[in-house]
């Protein structure tokens, strides 16, 4: 980065501006452009995402497509999608060389967002956001989308990586987290149902944006509305159980991913309720049957492989997630493990939660 300007790169979209860092992302650097109106500059993380280009076409067709039924709807597509800002030769994206893509998009004003929910109803409104990006998204044609990370919520993947670390035991660590290794057997059993209904025709490919934490919504800063997802780098096919599910291993959670205190982990059930009351609200008449039936599923599914994968990275070393104190890793996946098996003796009441909201 040092041997570029951001004021040159911001030039290349036409804007002359003082620039900023922003936010508090992990992956993506990211600059607000303080001009009338404001833009976002971000600077696309090559090491995770190998082919900025097939990214950028995904976020290109889905926004437009969103735009487009935003404006069929009567809706301010500038505040409800996200609004890519073209470079001078019209391109998605500006290449200053194959580790340094950027890309710039419309600042969405009277906007905010939040890490965690203060109040149920904040979950009611990101449910019925994500819910939203489905319904209009649910006659897009999902296998025209570039698969940016193969296999990235394939479970049965997930799970094969897991027994290559504990074959390999590269760090040595595989002698003390013996009792993780067999509750990740014991519920192995689950893992394929998603890959195989969708096998069988009864899940539909749709799209998917496979990063469906409560901050990856804007809020309207004046009503409370859930108002715009945001964070369209993993926008790809899939099912929409891997979108339920991963927003409820984090939102219903009673704590933080990374809590050490396992007595303050448990599956809320009125954080469950919540969002899936906004999100049916949106989608209900979308849905198959085989895809509301797996809702409640689906979040043990995907709180499974969150753990499974911070417990094979722990085996490995610590190589993917960034840790932050020893045994980060470990403690993250004992919290989902934890979650998991609250969440397996809540299946029933969940399944009663989603037949009041379908």
């Amino acid at each position: 980065m040092k041997k570029y300007s951001l004021k040159e790169i911001c030039s290349v979209f036409s804007i002359e501006t003082n620039i900023e860092p922003y936010g508090n992302g992990h992956i993506n650097d990211t600059y607000l452009c303080e001009t009338a109106p404001r833009f976002i500059l971000q600077r696309i993380n090559s090491n995770v995402f190998k082919n900025p280009g097939e990214v950028m076409e995904n976020i290109a067709n889905v926004t437009g497509w969103l735009g487009e039924k935003i404006k069929a709807e009567g809706g301010d597509p500038s505040r409800e999608t996200l609004t890519l800002i073209k470079t001078k030769d019209g391109k998605n994206y500006y290449e200053a060389d194959p580790e340094n893509c950027f890309r710039m998009y419309k600042f969405v004003e009277r906007s905010v967002s939040r890490d965690i929910a203060d109040d149920p109803i904040q979950l009611y409104e990101a449910g019925r956001a994500f819910g939203k990006f489905q319904r209009m998204l649910s006659d897009f044609p999902a296998d025209t989308l570039h698969e940016t990370i193969v296999d990235f919520h394939n479970t049965p993947v997930r799970v094969k990586q897991l027994e290559a670390a504990v074959e390999s035991n590269a760090a040595g660590r595989l002698a003390s987290v013996s009792a993780e290794v067999e509750f990740a057997k014991r519920y192995s059993k689950y893992a394929s149902r998603v890959v195989d209904e969708m096998a069988a025709g009864r899940v539909p490919l749709r799209v998917t944006h496979n990063d469906t934490k409560l901050n990856n919504v804007l809020f309207d800063a004046d009503t409370g509305e859930g108002m715009c997802v945001i964070d369209l780098d993993t926008v790809m096919p899939g099912s929409v159980l891997y979108d339920f599910g991963d927003a409820l291993r984090f939102g219903a959670s009673s704590g933080s991913e990374d809590e050490t205190d396992l007595d303050k982990i448990w599956f809320d059930l009125e954080k469950f309720e919540q969002f899936a009351k906004g999100f049916l609200s949106e989608t209900a008449a979308c849905l198959t049957e085989t895809e509301i039936e797996l809702l409640p599923l689906s979040a043990l599914l995907l709180t499974y492989e969150c753990g499974i994968r911070f417990l094979a990275d722990h085996i490995n070393g610590d190589t993917y997630f960034k840790v932050h104190r020893e045994n980060h890793n470990l403690d993250r996946a004992r919290t989902q493990f934890k979650l998991v098996a609250d969440i397996e003796k809540k299946l029933p009441k969940m399944a009663d939660i989603i037949k009041k909201y379908v």
